[in-house]
């Protein structure tokens, strides 16, 4: 009976992600058909309510892989040290400290992170660049995802870490090696795979994140600049949904097509290095 509960909660959960496909597929690829998939994909003007209309996404596609890897390059190597602090490092007192504020990171709601970014990242960008941006930009998209991320990469590399046996940290002591390189040398890639698995989670939150971003990317659709207003991905969707019809809607479900496409290659490029790591471990 229980391998049967099982059997179905499996089913379900793959029957979602089929349902989600096909809806996706079914809802985005006539807008495709109809615009032509190099103009959908490497047009760079989105003009869907002008007389002559244009449905270029590129600039949604570079602004969300920029904005992504930038949280990623910030908030991975923060996350990863603020778990190891944790886990191998931290006394109790302090420990527990952190944890507490990062659960609280975990459970603030997307927009009350986009009214810190509007009344604190945005005018703060303004002020270090005058003349050279209104502070809602690029910038301020990577530094309030690279915050949203870190709890989702500090509890998951932190509970890896400490799931690493205590006889490779004794072993590589034994054999006179410091504290610190045992921990990067020897517990670290131990733990390489739940790390990666909480970097894919954050990445994913990255990616789909929409009402924080919303309210400091500035939502001008052009190619993105470092200090320049942009609109990713998700941002377009929201956005414009609500007066869209036609063709102008179905490119709005192109849209989420392709980035449904690009998290299942990232997911697909992180479980191929993590298991590329594994076997040549074994080997």
């Amino acid at each position: 009976l229980m391998h049967t509960i099982f059997l179905l909660c499996g089913i379900v959960a793959v029957g979602f992600v089929l349902v989600i496909s096909v809806y996706l597929i079914i809802s985005g690829v006539p807008a495709m058909k109809e615009i032509g998939l190099t103009d959908f994909l490497l047009g760079q003007t989105w003009a869907p309510t002008a007389s002559d209309p244009s449905y270029g996404i590129l600039p949604f596609i570079l602004t969300s892989i920029y904005g992504t890897a930038g949280a990623v390059l910030i908030g991975v190597p923060i996350g990863l040290m603020t778990a190891i602090y944790l886990a191998k490092v931290a006394n109790p007192r302090m420990a527990a400290v952190i944890h507490t504020a990062v659960e609280l990171l975990a459970g603030i709601p997307s927009v009350v992170y986009g009214f810190f970014g509007m009344l604190i990242i945005v005018p703060a960008i303004r002020s270090m660049f005058p003349g050279q941006t209104i502070g809602d930009s690029l910038l301020a998209v990577i530094l309030i995802l690279a915050i949203m991320v870190l709890p989702t990469i500090v509890s998951v590399s932190e509970t890896s870490l400490r799931a690493v046996p205590v006889s490779y940290r004794e072993a590589s002591l034994a054999l006179g090696t410091t504290p610190v390189k045992t921990i990067f040398k020897v517990t670290v890639p131990a733990a390489k795979s739940g790390i990666l698995a909480g970097v894919i989670l954050g990445v994913g939150r990255a990616i789909g994140e929409t009402m924080a971003v919303i309210m400091v990317a500035g939502n001008v659709v052009q190619m993105p600049s470092i200090l320049g207003t942009v609109r990713l991905m998700t941002t377009g969707i929201v956005i414009e949904m609500s007066y869209s019809s036609g063709l102008h809607r179905q490119a709005l479900f192109a849209i989420g097509l392709v980035l449904f496409v690009f998290i299942m290659i990232v997911n697909i490029a992180f479980t191929y290095i993590s298991r590329k790591g594994v076997q040549m471990e074994r080997d």
